[in-house]
C-alpha cells in the first residue's frame, strides 16, 4: 500500500521556516509543506493532495473540495472551521477537525494585555518618559490621562469556550467582574444556562471582548446596534476573528467617542491595507486603538505544528461513511492523522 499523502497548504505561520517542525507529520506518510499558497494554487494543489490536507488560512470552499477527490480528511491547525465550507466536506465525506484548545491561555493573556494597555496606556507613559517629559517635569510623576484600576469593572465575555474562560479567570484575578453574554446562533442547552442575553448585558459591560467563533449568525456582530447599546467610553477588545466587527460602525463610535477604545489582534482583511483607518498613526482615534499582527496564538508552544500523541495500533476507517465533522483538541488531531496513514492514497 502506497503511504498516505499529507499537504500542508500554509505552512510557514506555524513553523516559520523553522527545519523539522514537520518531523512528526512526515513520519506517518508522504509529506509535503508549502509555505504558503495563493489562491490562484489552492485547487491544483489539493487535487493531487491525497487523503490528507492542512490548511491554516486558506480557505477550502465548494470548488476546491470538488477538485479533490481522493480527500478524507481536512485539518484546520487554528481555532476556527470558518476557512472550510463544513457541509460541502460533509457530503463529500471528508472529516474536518480544528484545534480549539492549542492556545486558549496564550490568547487570554494578550487579551489582559490588550486590556491594561488600553485602560492605563503603559506604552504611551514610556514613550512619553524616553521624549523626555519626566526630566522637564516638576513633580516626581505625571499622568497622561487618568487611569483607572480594574477591580470591580464589569468584563463581558462573548464565548466561554476555553479560551473565553481563560479570560474569565485571568479578569477575576484582577478583581474584575465577569459576565457571560449569549452568542448569537448559539445552542442554548444546560451548558449555557448562566449565558445572559447580548442585549442585557452589553449595557453592564466596561469592557467588551469576543471570543466567539465566525460563524453567519456572528458576522457583523459588533455593529452600530451593538456599539450603541455600551456605556459610552466601554473598551472593546477582539482576539477571535476580525469577521466579527463592522470596521465601519467601529470608526463611527471611536469618533464619537462611544467607544472609549479598541485592541484588536485580527481585523477583516489580513493583512490590512496600508490605508486602513485603524491602523493609521494620524487618525483622532489613534491613541485609543491597538491593532497586533493576529500573534494571540503564537507563543512558544502555541506557534508550533501539533505533536500526534504516542504510537498506537493503526486502526482501519472506512472510506464512507466520514466521520461528523466536530472540534478536536491537538492530541486528537494526531490521532486522525496517524488513523489516514492506513488510508488508500
Amino acid at each position: 500500500m502506497a503511504p498516505c499523502k499529507i499537504l500542508v497548504l500554509d505552512g510557514f505561520a506555524a513553523d516559520q521556516g523553522e527545519a523539522g517542525a514537520w518531523a512528526e507529520l512526515a513520519a506517518l506518510g508522504a509529506l509535503t509543506v508549502h509555505a504558503r499558497t495563493p489562491a490562484a494554487l489552492v485547487a491544483e494543489r489539493c487535487r493531487g493532495a491525497g487523503a490528507v490536507v492542512i490548511t491554516n488560512k486558506v480557505v477550502l470552499d465548494d470548488a476546491v473540495l470538488s477538485a479533490a477527490p481522493g480527500l478524507r480528511y481536512v485539518g484546520v491547525s487554528a481555532t476556527g472551521t470558518n476557512i472550510v465550507d463544513v457541509a460541502a466536506a460533509r457530503a463529500r465525506g471528508i472529516a474536518v477537525t480544528n484545534v480549539p484548545g492549542y492556545a486558549a491561555d496564550a490568547v487570554a493573556q494578550l487579551t489582559m494585555a490588550l486590556v491594561l494597555q488600553l485602560a492605563l496606556d503603559v506604552a504611551g507613559h514610556s514613550a512619553a518618559v524616553k521624549a523626555g517629559r519626566w526630566a522637564r517635569a516638576e513633580d516626581f510623576c505625571f499622568f497622561l490621562r487618568p487611569l483607572p484600576e480594574l477591580g470591580g469593572k464589569t468584563l463581558v465575555v462573548i464565548g466561554l469556550g476555553a479560551i473565553g474562560r481563560a479570560v474569565a479567570r485571568m479578569a477575576a484575578g484582577f478583581g474584575m467582574k465577569v459576565v457571560a453574554a449569549a452568542v448569537p446562533g448559539s445552542a442554548r442547552g444546560p451548558a449555557a444556562a448562566d449565558r445572559i442575553p447580548l442585549e442585557q448585558a452589553l449595557p453592564m459591560a466596561d469592557v467588551v471582548t469576543l471570543h466567539c467563533p465566525l460563524t453567519p449568525a456572528t458576522t457583523n456582530l459588533v455593529d452600530r446596534a451593538f456599539l450603541a447599546c455600551l456605556r459610552r467610553g466601554a473598551l472593546l477588545v477582539n482576539t477571535s476573528r476580525g469577521g466579527l466587527v463592522d470596521e465601519t460602525a467601529l470608526i463611527e463610535a471611536l469618533a464619537s467617542g462611544q467607544l472609549g477604545g479598541a485592541g484588536l489582534d485580527v481585523l477583516t482583511r489580513e493583512p490590512p491595507p496600508d490605508d486602513h483607518p485603524l491602523t493609521d498613526p494620524r487618525a483622532p482615534w489613534a491613541d485609543r486603538v491597538i491593532v497586533t499582527p493576529h500573534i494571540a496564538w503564537g507563543h512558544d508552544r502555541g506557534a508550533r505544528p501539533p505533536a500526534p500523541p504516542g504510537r498506537r495500533e493503526p486502526t482501519r476507517v472506512p472510506r464512507r461513511p466520514a466521520p461528523e465533522p466536530r472540534r478536536l483538541n491537538r492530541f486528537e488531531m494526531g490521532t486522525l492523522l496517524r488513523w489516514s496513514a492506513t488510508w488508500e492514497a
